[in-house]
């Protein structure tokens, strides 16, 4: 058996100790080091795991030679400076979502461990998930033929961030299932939301994307709601999924329902549409937890030197698509045109271009880094 890995574990707020919890029961790594600026969570996390390092200072996790990678769960305005020191460090590094504050700042992390062949992962959680690794499977298999809209509802009473609006809270979970799943970017995005406690800071936003072949996706985001839901909807030609991950048993169903336009019709009196309601499969899936699947999936990809799923890009996209919400959100809503095409040197070109209209800011053109789609 190979050297194990080491791990430091930036951050014990929210997420951060269900990072470390991973980590130390994991085989082929050991939960080496633990750092925050509260010493009582340091204190907490070192009763629990004898033998774990704690510090409050985060440039001596970085100093250690023996630490071979991150996972960095702090807030986002500090997830570029960390990761970014880090990988100039020679560690790996896993970080929450979003990667980063802005599209900018994500390449750059990216240029950073393509250079020094360092894994660099995202967080997107939802993708380990065997829910959705099951739905992917579905719709894949053309069981539910073809995809018409997905529709996505992350509502809660708080946790309300203060230095991002619900939208970069909340929805990227869902884009990252819903590119996921689609397999594409979507070709423009829009955004209205609402700040009704913090001013500036939008706590209700509704996002659609709009993808080819006339598909689209829903993303309702909301720190204002009375109870929690997380639920996503997929509506294909033949059946619909429903994924409920709040549920504690049948997470998905799959309805046999559907709605079809009659083929040819002389008169409007012949005219009818045919309204198919079947019956509700409920699919057996093995209970496993996602983090735990993410934290070994980490592992993986450090000891097999392999591109991770969630991989520096994919939460790159995540960012840019989050950006062009913040833009839209400015414009009053208007619709803002997302592109990815190859530009001169194997550059990949984002182009931002809001439709005119009386909030219009200037058009943006961000030259990003290629990368692997």
């Amino acid at each position: 058996m190979g050297k194990k890995l080491k791990i430091g574990v930036v951050g014990l707020g929210y997420w951060g100790p269900n990072l470390a919890r991973n980590f130390h029961n994991l085989n082929g790594c050991e939960l080496a080091a633990v750092c925050d600026l509260d010493s009582n969570r340091l204190a907490h996390i070192q009763s629990l795991y004898s033998g774990v390092r704690g510090e409050t200072d985060f440039n001596d996790l970085l100093a250690d030679p023996g630490l071979d990678a991150m996972a960095i769960a702090t807030s986002v305005k500090s997830h570029y400076t960390l990761a970014k020191a880090s990988l100039l460090a020679g560690k790996h590094v896993l970080i929450e979502k979003p990667i980063a504050s802005s599209s900018q700042q994500s390449e750059e992390l990216i240029e950073i461990a393509r250079e020094k062949a360092l894994v660099l992962m995202v967080g997107h959680t939802f993708l380990y998930s065997p829910e959705v690794r099951k739905i992917k499977e579905i719709v894949d298999s053309g069981d539910i033929g073809d995809i018409r809209y997905i529709s996505a509802r992350r509502l809660n009473l708080g946790i309300f961030q203060p230095d991002i609006n619900v939208a970069w809270d909340l929805a990227p979970h869902d884009l990252s299932i819903i590119l996921h799943i689609m397999g594409e970017a979507p070709k423009s995005i829009n955004c209205q939301g609402s700040a009704h406690i913090t001013p500036g800071i939008e706590d209700v936003t509704a996002m659609s994307l709009q993808f080819s072949n006339e598909r689209s996706a829903l993303i309702h985001s909301s720190w204002l709601d009375p109870r929690k839901v997380r639920e996503m909807t997929i509506v294909g030609s033949k059946r619909m999924i429903l994924f409920d991950d709040v549920a504690t048993q049948e997470k998905i169903r799959i309805f046999d329902a559907r709605v079809d336009r009659p083929p040819h019709y002389d008169s409007f009196a012949e005219f009818h549409y045919a309204y198919h309601h079947g019956d509700m499969h409920v699919p057996y899936i093995k209970p496993e937890e996602p983090l735990k699947n993410e934290c070994q999936h980490f592992i993986d990809c450090i000891a097999e030197g392999k591109e991770p799923l969630t991989s520096g890009s994919d939460g790159a996209r995540i960012v840019r698509i989050l950006e062009a919400s913040s833009e839209s959100l400015l414009n009053g809503g208007g619709p803002v045109d997302y592109f990815e095409s190859e530009g001169k040197n194997g550059q990949t070109q984002i182009v931002f271009d809001p439709s005119p209209g009386p909030y219009s800011q200037s058009r943006r053109v961000i030259k990003t880094a290629a990368r692997n789609q």
